[in-house]
């Protein structure tokens, strides 16, 4: 009956008469009253704890940062790094007619050739911090001026990479990233041909994160900073930490199957063991914890007419319906808070 009334949403009555019957009946003709029946099928005692509400969703385990990259030269693609590849600085993403695309740290993209007489700037002092970490320059300076020594230091740098030594450096020999990449996809082939402009490779950092869909329902337990666990593949669980939460929702699907997302991501504890990329993982989240509640187990909960929750409060033979609202929700236990209700005190509960 209770159940019912929980999950179908009906009334509860003033008076629980179904459970409160006592049977009196003779005893051999003595007229002694037999022991009440109970006046609910169970009971369950309320009490007090911390209560947080937990969901387990579905993410994949990625790594950040994915970005895509383009080549500034143009011919045929001779050689490129395989999927899963990391490269560090003054490595070659791929080669174009033989000659390589070198990596190099910085923030700021290759937006010009960068010569002897152009004018002074952050990117100098970005390209001649790299010559510097390769070993060239012995006499170069680190600033934003493209000096004679610099232009020695590129041709130094050209020679040892198999490249015209020209002492420019333009985006058809240079790709600025902020650390190492791992390469996640070719888009060029090799014996393909390439462009200015186009895309050629799909890259990532090389730290590990968890990534998560999360329905828009549930941001309640998307709190930047909030603990989680994560079960990764071959069944390794992880601490991890929620990093970024996604501002803007995004709808995918069609109707009527559409979902409405925010994007989450969760930085671990840990580096995992498995090596995988896009591996689905499960996710255990947590809303905020409420401390020291009144709780009752969530099957306690009866649907009222005039709307709303109650618990049905027994007293001896005798239960008393108490309107409540309700709070969080976690291990099957609910936070309620009524009218005279305190901890100890014994509800209604559904048979076992």
């Amino acid at each position: 009956m209770r159940k019912g009334l929980l999950l179908g949403g009906g009334t509860v009555l003033a008076v629980a008469a179904t459970w409160t019957a006592v049977a009196v009946m003779n005893d051999g003709g003595t007229g002694a009253a037999a022991p009440a029946a109970s006046p609910v099928p169970a009971t369950a005692e309320i009490t007090r704890q911390d209560l947080a509400e937990t969901k387990t969703v579905d993410g994949s385990l990625t790594y950040a940062g994915e970005r895509q990259l383009t080549s500034g030269a143009s011919g045929t693609v001779t050689w490129v790094a395989g999927e899963g590849a990391v490269i560090s600085r003054g490595r070659p993403l791929l080669k174009i007619d033989r000659k390589p695309l070198v990596l190099m740290y910085g923030k700021l993209p290759l937006y010009r050739t960068l010569q002897r007489g152009m004018s002074d700037g952050p990117d100098v002092e970005q390209l001649e911090r790299n010559l510097k970490a390769l070993g060239h320059g012995d006499y170069l300076t680190v600033d934003d001026h493209f000096s004679y020594a610099t232009e020695q230091a590129v041709k130094e740098w050209q020679d040892d990479r198999g490249l015209p030594e020209t002492g420019r450096v333009d985006a058809a020999q240079v790709v600025f990233q902020p650390a190492a990449v791992r390469v996640t996809e070719a888009k060029a082939a090799v014996g393909g041909k390439t462009a200015p402009g186009q895309q050629v490779l799909t890259v990532s950092g090389i730290r590990r994160l968890v990534h998560v869909d999360l329905d828009t329902g549930d941001q309640s337990l998307a709190r930047k900073g909030a603990e989680v666990t994560v079960t990764l593949p071959g069944g390794e669980r992880a601490r991890g930490t929620i990093t970024s939460v996604g501002t803007v929702a995004e709808t995918t699907g069609q109707e009527p199957d559409t979902s409405t997302t925010i994007d989450v991501d969760i930085t671990l504890a840990k580096a995992p063991k498995t090596k995988l990329d896009q591996a689905p993982v499960e996710v255990e989240m947590q809303s905020e914890r409420h401390e020291d509640v009144l709780a009752v187990p969530v099957e306690a909960l009866l649907a009222l007419r005039e709307g709303g929750f109650g618990v049905e409060v027994v007293e001896g033979a005798a239960t008393r319906i108490v309107a409540v609202e309700t709070g969080a929700f976690g291990g099957g236990m609910v936070e309620i808070k009524g009218d005279g209700l305190a901890e100890g005190m014994k509800v209604g509960v559904p048979a076992p």
